[in-house]
């Protein structure tokens, strides 16, 4: 978590993210939380309906009709000036803060890491898998996690079926690099080249600490 936290909030402490939010102009709305959940991209929403389910009357449930509607693009119609307020006050409180987690693992977490192990990955594949999921989105297009993953693999073949692990994480990396590129706001593709692609190339499968990595110019360590 401390690996994604660095490049979604230019942080180690992700805990300290759950009140996080702001429109930072890569055309998906607000983002916001441990993970960077967007108003444009589906997951903000489907946050906040698992809160409301679980918290009826919570400082969210009124803006669900706008998140419905912005969905899928970049509009603050409906949340302004209100939201960002409104999600601060809820991360103060421990519901919202589990919605957050259990949000993320369902998401994103839980289904990039049985997505590595089937194809046979260790714990650098993990991450590597959940960090694309979490910026790309578990979708089949280009630009998505499936997306990548079959670019990777038109490449390299898995360890699961034979490959080389460090070669099919270089082709999957490319594959991401290639897909970032398309993205005016995932330009800087520095969260694989000057991170995940270094512990790549040191062999070190097992994510093994001590870490050191660089993400948009800032430099990070776990011991």
């Amino acid at each position: 978590m401390r690996l994604v936290s660095s490049a979604e909030n230019s942080s180690l402490d992700w805990q300290a993210q759950y009140g996080y939010i702001e429109d930072i102009g890569d055309g998906r709305g607000y983002t916001a939380g441990i993970i960077g959940f967007c108003s444009g991209t589906s997951d903000m929403l489907a946050l906040v309906e698992l809160y409301t389910e679980r918290v009826p009357g919570n400082p969210l449930a009124p803006y669900l009709p706008a998140l419905r509607a912005v969905d899928g693009g970049d509009s603050h119609d409906g949340l302004d000036p209100g939201f960002p307020a409104a999600w601060r006050a809820a991360a103060r409180t421990t519901e919202f803060r589990t919605a957050q987690r259990d949000e993320r693992d369902r998401g994103y977490f839980d289904p990039a890491v049985a997505r590595a192990k089937k194809d046979g990955l260790g714990t650098l594949g993990q991450f590597i898998y959940y960090d694309a999921m979490v910026m790309h989105g578990p979708g089949r297009d280009a630009r998505s996690f499936g997306g990548i993953r079959d670019r990777a693999r038109g490449r390299a073949r898995t360890p699961a079926h034979g490959g080389d692990e460090t070669a099919y994480l270089h082709a999957f990396l490319d594959a991401r690099v290639r897909a970032m590129r398309q993205e005016r706001a995932h330009h800087d593709v520095s969260r694989v080249e000057t991170a995940q692609r270094v512990f790549l190339t040191a062999g070190n499968l097992g994510l093994d600490t001590p870490l050191k990595w660089k993400v948009y110019g800032d430099s990070y360590e776990i011991g």
